[in-house]
């Protein structure tokens, strides 16, 4: 059956042809888009027909970054978003075991704190998790990712003491040499993976939560952005379970890679069951909002201190050149400017060797102190920055404490990328925000800090710059241009309905627009109650 949307605002995202009066759907698929009386010609005998009834239609939003997995397990785990003290947090925890009825000696697991949103300005220590749950090892993740803290239990469990050796890259805390509790980047990510998974049906039921809250926000393409091998096991009983709804794109590190190509050998660069293993990714520094993230000068009010790196230059290359060997993409977590330098000196050296960075479509994820001044080597290798412009919003205050108020007038400039002509797009990180994308809009286009500031005028984009990005752009870095991204025949009927048109309304007004339904290949799979 052929499906006709008409009575409204069609926005393709195609340049030459930017609005239409009709779409016409079949197979799953855009038969036509245009004039009404054209694309009404090229329907068949059997038409369902949509009215639209005034309302704004557009290619669904696709995701440029975000943790698939990590969205899933907030549906699994105590949620800290919003604590504003360590008694706040001790009571969260102390509810969820209660409400959970977790047993005695059952781990529990916590994420969304953000120590700057803290009364006490710092992170909570290992006895201020004690406190909360005595009887269970406890591990708490910070909103970024990026850090976190274990109880006392939970260090016992996982075998860490005052002398056990930090990873490279990564800090544990100590206090007279006995463990905080506190650790940051590589060492916390070595001990989060250790800690036990929950039940495998468990996390069925949390990927079906994940894919309605991701499609709630009107997106269908996701990503899965740090594929580790302990995580394949859990893609092949989901995707055992049945197809999935989204489109999701993984990303893992050597190991992760590895043994998805065994698992999943048609995925390779390609859609299986909905899901495709895109390439490789690497994490080059930390978190500006934590003050990991590695600069190249200093942090308000330090001397010395700019953070710090995750891997050597060596390490770097190395993963460029098996990028450029595979033949897939390579993704690189880089949020301060000197981490942004790493990588642009590995591609540099890369071309030069003779890998086809045009071939690989590099990204630089995140990209939030991405200096200026490294913009023309940006779009003479290549590289696409995806900006977590949300950190504007979320953040930006922060970024004003931490960096002055230059470098965080600074950050996310897609302003600047824009007036090169550097193709980029924009992301939520989901779990670290909701994934919203219209927000990530909104943020862009008025770059309004939570107090009111305004954050680097000159960085603001248009609405349709900034609707690219979460559209076209993003289709073109999945390498998805031709299926994906805008409304021409032959490309996917991956769709979204607004009950506004971003591109008419006041810029302010942008994330107060709701998603009415999502349809993925010609079929709804939301659609929100009335």
């Amino acid at each position: 059956m052929d499906i006709l949307f008409t009575n409204g605002t069609i926005r393709t995202m195609e340049r030459e042809s930017p609005s239409a009066q009709a779409l016409l759907v079949r197979d799953g698929r855009v038969a036509a888009v245009g004039s009404l009386a054209a694309v009404e010609d090229q329907a068949g005998i059997d038409v369902r027909r949509v009215d639209l009834a005034g309302r704004t239609l557009l290619p669904s939003f696709l995701d440029a970054h975000s943790h698939f997995t990590a969205v899933a397990n907030q549906f699994l785990q105590a949620d800290l978003s919003g604590c504003r003290s360590w008694a706040d947090i001790r009571n969260r925890i102390r509810d969820y075991i209660r409400r959970e009825r977790v047993p005695a000696g059952q781990w529990v697991t916590a994420q969304g704190y953000d120590h700057n949103q803290l009364s006490e300005r710092r992170h909570p220590d290992r006895a201020c998790l004690d406190a909360a749950a005595p009887e269970n090892p406890v591990v708490i993740c910070h909103q970024s990712g990026h850090m976190g803290v274990f109880n006392t239990a939970a260090l016992e469990r996982l075998g860490v003491t005052g002398d056990t050796p930090c990873p490279a890259g990564g800090v544990i805390g100590q206090a007279c040499g006995v463990p905080t509790g506190y650790m940051e980047e590589n060492a916390f990510l070595e001990f989060q993976k250790r800690v036990p998974m929950m039940p495998l049906e468990a996390f069925l039921g949390a990927y079906r939560k994940a894919q309605d809250l991701y499609a709630s926000h009107g997106i269908t393409t996701v990503q899965e952005g740090l594929l580790r091998r302990e995580l394949v096991p859990l893609y092949q009983a989901l995707l055992a379970d049945g197809p999935l709804k989204l489109d999701v794109v993984a990303y893992g590190d050597e190991a992760g890679v590895a043994a998805a190509r065994q698992a999943f050998p048609a995925s390779v660069r390609r859609y299986q069951g909905h899901f495709k293993l895109g390439g490789y990714k690497m994490f080059l520094d930390g978190s500006p909002q934590g003050r990991t993230a590695w600069l190249r000068q200093p942090y308000q009010g330090e001397t010395a201190y700019r953070g710090y790196g995750t891997l050597t230059d060596a390490q770097v290359l190395d993963m460029v050149r098996r990028a450029g060997a595979e033949g897939v993409q390579l993704l690189a977590h880089c949020n301060g400017d000197a981490a942004c330098a790493q990588y642009l000196a590995a591609l540099e050296t890369a071309a030069r060797e003779g890998v086809d960075l045009a071939a690989m479509r590099p990204v630089m994820i995140h990209a939030q102190l991405l200096g200026r001044d490294q913009l023309p080597a940006v779009k003479r290798l290549g590289v696409i920055p995806s900006f977590f412009v949300a950190h504007v919003y979320h953040w930006g205050d922060i970024h004003w404490e931490n960096l002055g108020p230059d470098r965080a007038d600074g950050i996310s400039p897609a302003g600047s990328a824009a007036e090169l002509g550097i193709p980029f797009t924009f992301h939520t990180d989901a779990p670290v925000i909701p994934p919203d994308l219209l927000e990530t809009v909104w943020c862009a286009v008025n770059r309004v800090t939570r107090s009111g500031r305004l954050l680097g005028a000159e960085e603001r984009v248009d609405a349709r710059t900034a609707l690219e990005a979460v559209t076209a752009n993003a289709a073109f870095q999945y390498f998805e241009e031709r299926d994906k991204g805008t409304l021409s025949p032959g490309k996917r009927a991956d769709l979204v309905i607004l009950d506004r048109d971003p591109l008419a309304v006041p810029p302010e007004e942008l994330r107060d627009i709701r998603v009415l339904e999502t349809w993925k290949d010609g079929a709804a799979i939301f659609r929100r109650e009335a």
